[in-house]
């Protein structure tokens, strides 16, 4: 049996014939410090040879040595994403022994004596540290071999993936394996890099430096993960989990998990859940758990969910929001609450395909902004003495995705020079115009009525009963047109400049529309629509003074590359003083007519 090497520091050293100078301590959440550490090639990599052997392979890991995002980030967050999969042993082993739920998601350990990985926080005996290896993601480890520990189950770690590495195209990347872009006979990764701007090959190079493994990999972890979170949670028959998981097959789903397990899918299940009736689910629907990172100010979530909810199509009732949504032409619906206490947001879907599952849960995690690492955010935010005080008010604060890219891009132009109020009532009316009605039996115990009209339904319709100015009915049908021409329009390009050029060159798109699509529908993390009057309405109030747009934007540059959460704080604290003008107006009201 070939026994591991540990690769101490020293031979780190002596690797690259360079003094290493100490490590950096590095602030994660809430001031706990992790040890990285900042070789190059000489940080290797660990590939199992069998289920309870392995061996290190220093060329799986690239030579190149990566630049930190331009402007405005902090030593520490440099470090941290420039050297994510190079994680330091000996302070990965701390955070193992400590089960600091902190690092849950950022690091995952593979014991070559049991061939099994973990998430730091597992309950089980802390391992010898000869007999760990560890790995910045799930299918790292994975890929190296080993099969998922059955006690703390890595499918419900936190989703952190795509703030791993400093690739725009990795993140965006990841996004789409989420959602099922590999799953299927006509997916492969040639076609994942089409629609990501690049080459199947740097495609392939830029997951493996940044991640460690392939995207295929990537695809086939998250296969078998999903499938045993629904198999753990969920009343699912075997059949369906297989689809919903995307597999090719029931055979290839049974191989998967005799191999990865050493015994059929079946056996995971416990004994007293007795599965639902096949077909069944679509009417009954699957409920799961979806894990984030706390803190998270799920109240101001949903206050801006319910400030937008479009009559018919979205509502929130009792802290649970509420939405139709439509996928290859069939219909169905999702309710979204929150557990604190097991720091996860409950989601119960109910559409009629289960091969749809990924997908929605994919656009479940990108609406709730459930990848992100507000921790992280925060501390960089936390420098500027502008929104240091907004940050420590709301630390869980998040940037609320949208469902479908063009939805929000007709919410969005609707809305120029329109109050937030008068811009729901007419995309509202738009929706009963020419919206997709839904079943009778969905909407059976709720106010959910249609799904939101599609590109087609709104290039087809008569928009006379609007009664909008024909400038915006231009701008209306323009914007249908060219998302029936480029169905990848919302999708992000390269650059952020790339997505405002592409969004303004459509007849009666402004900049400010552009760049507000840009934050909420492609979910750019640095997109900042300065030209926003409440946006320098929350900066003025901050420090006295408003600024023009240019002004502001200059005075963002520091908060690159998440400006996108900075302008959420901005909002809030603008909300926040407008609430206060209001009352103060009312009691003045009040005391003069008393």
């Amino acid at each position: 049996m070939c026994r591991a090497d540990a690769w101490p520091l020293e031979k780190a050293r002596a690797a690259n014939n360079t003094s290493i100078t100490p490590a950096q301590l590095i602030v994660i959440l809430l001031g706990a410090c992790v040890q990285l550490g900042v070789t190059g090639s000489a940080a290797p990599n660990c590939v199992a040879i069998g289920a309870r052997t392995a061996r290190w392979s220093p060329e799986l890991v690239g030579d190149d040595a990566r630049k930190p995002r331009a402007v405005g980030l902090a030593g520490w967050q440099c470090d941290l994403m420039m050297h994510a999969e190079q994680l330091n042993p000996e302070a990965c082993y701390r955070a193992l022994q400590t089960r600091d739920g902190r690092f849950d998601g950022r690091l995952f350990v593979g014991v070559i004596s049991t061939g099994i990985y973990c998430r730091p926080t597992c309950p089980a005996r802390t391992p010898k540290f000869e007999n760990c290896r560890f790995f910045p993601s799930a299918a790292a480890a994975q890929e190296a071999g080993f099969r998922p520990c059955l006690r703390c189950r890595p499918e419900t770690a936190p989703n952190l993936g795509s703030w791993l590495g400093t690739s725009n195209t990795v993140s965006r990347g990841l996004a789409l394996i989420a959602e099922g872009a590999l799953d299927g006979e006509r997916t492969n990764v040639e076609v994942l890099a089409g629609r990501l701007g690049v080459g199947g090959r740097q495609l392939r190079r830029l997951f493996k430096q940044h991640l460690g493994v392939s995207p295929i990999a990537i695809a086939q972890t998250r296969r078998v993960l999903f499938a045993k979170q629904l198999i753990h949670d969920t009343r699912m028959p075997m059949t369906e989990i297989a689809v919903a998981a995307g597999f090719g097959s029931l055979r290839r789903f049974n191989e998967t998990f005799q191999r990865l397990f050493r015994r059929p899918p079946s056996a995971l299940r416990r004994k007293t859940v007795l599965p639902l009736p096949a077909g069944s689910v679509g009417a009954i629907g699957v409920t799961l758990r979806l894990r984030y990172r706390p803190p998270y100010d799920w109240p101001a979530m949903l206050v801006h969910l319910r400030a937008h909810a479009v009559t018919g199509v979205e509502c929130v009732v009792n802290e649970v929001y509420r939405r139709t949504v439509q996928h290859d032409g069939q219909l169905g619906t999702i309710e979204v609450g929150q557990l604190p206490e097991r720091e996860s947001l409950v989601v119960t879907i109910r559409f009629p395909s289960v091969r749809a599952l990924p997908t929605i849960v994919g656009r479940i995690r990108r609406v709730f902004d459930l990848g992100a690492d507000v921790a992280a955010i925060a501390a960089h935010l936390a420098q500027d003495p502008l929104l240091a005080p907004l940050v420590a008010e709301r630390p869980g604060l998040r940037v609320a995705g949208s469902w479908d890219g063009f939805e929000l891009a007709v919410r969005t132009a609707l809305s120029q020079h329109l109050s937030v109020e008068a811009a729901r009532r007419l995309v509202s009316r738009l929706v009963r115009l020419c919206g997709t009605p839904l079943p009778a039996e969905l909407c059976v115990g709720t106010t959910l009525t249609a799904c939101f009209p599609s590109a087609a339904n709104i290039v087809a319709a008569n928009l006379a009963p609007l009664q909008m100015p024909s400038a915006r009915k231009a701008m209306l049908m323009a914007l249908a047109e060219a998302n029936l021409a480029d169905p990848s329009l919302f999708q992000a390009p390269t650059t952020i400049k790339d997505t405002i050029a592409r969004l303004r060159a459509i007849r009666g798109i402004s900049e400010w529309t552009a760049r507000y699509i840009a934050l909420h529908a492609v979910h750019e993390p640095d997109a900042f629509p300065a030209f926003d009057i409440a946006l320098r309405r929350g900066a003025a109030g901050v420090d006295a003074q408003r600024s023009s747009p240019a002004g502001l934007n200059d005075r963002a540059e520091p908060w690159r590359p998440w400006r996108a959460y900075a302008a959420q704080h901005l909002w809030a604290a603008d909300a926040a003083l407008q609430s206060a003008s209001s009352a103060a107006l009312r009691q003045m009201l009040s005391s003069s007519t008393s």
